[in-house]
């Protein structure tokens, strides 16, 4: 069971714990998150930021971004630093390969996280031209349910399309990801053997947060039998190997830890992780909230954000409270992943609790 961890498990967690603190005291950037665009050409049942095609917030002019580029770059070796394209639907923009050429010559290796709709062998060519160095690619499941989250009937057929395109690029770091929900829950099985004969070697599944669309859909949430299951899923594929897989970087999941992913739990936002947000707020994950938003490009300098504020992320004492507070387990989590927090702080979605609940 999920509360009973083996004395061999204890003891690695225990030596991930004084590794996490370290990489909290140094917090040395190495991963930014561009928020690129809100627009978006899908309308997903489960949109955390609720995008539209036409948003009210304009796209960030690449001059402004690259502003903020240009203050990280003498505080960090370049090549350690990834920067990750997202929105919205990052190739809503004609004119990312222009950034992305831009990063190129600063020395930043660059990605972005797609639902592959708008890509093509055209522009994955002016893309890779650009630098591109890797791209996560969405895929929902089989036809039916694909195209039921997604909120498009071509929303499948263009995200297989997508995978081929990547896949037969040599030198692309690319993986495909799926967020698991009641629609696709049962499909597992068969979207692996497909990916497995399109030579995808790289899958991440995750669970859907109640966050934006996704809050009041029951549809979206797995019930606490789903939830176990997945995660013996997931056990079970990595034993055999055809291809890699792994939960995504959210919750501590008991006896599960260092079983489903390659390592074990750690939220790195602000650790590790910051992000531009389209309108200039810098924050850590994406998917935070507002009331977790440290600085503004167009007020502060990023580095001076990044190195004297992110206090709330780095030390996450404060999280100790209601049922976290009398858990056993609180050393190895601290609260679970922040993206799971509400307005007022307060947690949202235990892994732990829902992996409890089932029989």
């Amino acid at each position: 069971m999920p509360d009973k961890i083996s004395l061999k498990k204890k003891l690695a967690l225990e030596l991930y714990r004084k590794f996490k603190k370290n990489k909290t005291h140094l917090h040395q950037l190495t991963y930014l998150f561009w928020e690129c665009t809100l627009r978006c050409n899908l309308q997903c049942r489960h949109c955390g930021s609720d995008c539209k095609t036409d948003p009210h917030q304009k796209d960030m002019p690449i001059a402004d971004f690259l502003r903020a580029i240009d203050q990280i770059k003498p505080y960090v070796n370049p090549n350690n630093v990834m920067i990750a394209i997202t929105g919205g639907e990052p190739l809503m923009r004609k004119d990312l390969e222009e950034c992305g050429k831009e990063l190129y010559a600063r020395g930043f290796p660059w990605g972005i996280v797609t639902n592959g709709y708008l890509l093509t062998k055209e522009r994955l060519i002016f893309l890779l031209k650009s630098g591109l160095r890797s791209i996560t690619i969405s895929l929902d499941g089989l036809k039916d349910s694909h195209n039921w989250l997604r909120g498009k009937d071509q929303s499948y057929i263009k995200a297989l399309n997508a995978i081929e395109l990547v896949s037969s690029v040599d030198d692309l770091v690319y993986d495909v990801v799926t967020c698991v929900n009641q629609k696709n829950f049962e499909e597992l099985s068969k979207l692996k053997e497909m990916l497995i004969n399109m030579s995808v070697k790289e899958w991440r599944l995750f669970t859907i947060f109640p966050i934006g669309r996704a809050k009041d859909d029951d549809l979206l949430q797995l019930s606490p039998n789903q939830f176990k299951d997945l995660f013996e899923f997931i056990k079970k594929t990595r034993q055999q190997g055809d291809i890699k897989i792994n939960y995504g970087c959210e919750g501590f999941l008991g006896d599960y830890e260092g079983e489903v992913r390659d390592n074990f739990f750690f939220c790195r936002a602000g650790i590790n992780i910051a992000s531009v947000l389209a309108d200039g707020s810098i924050s850590a994950c994406p998917n935070l909230r507002s009331n977790f938003i440290q600085g503004d490009i167009y007020k502060d300098k990023f580095m001076d954000v990044w190195n004297n504020k992110f206090e709330v992320m780095r030390d996450r004492s404060w999280t100790k409270k209601g049922e976290c507070a009398q858990c056993k387990f609180y050393k190895y989590c601290q609260g679970n992943g922040l993206h799971l927090y509400d307005e007022n702080k307060n947690l949202m979605f235990c892994h732990l609790e829902k992996l409890q609940q089932a029989n």
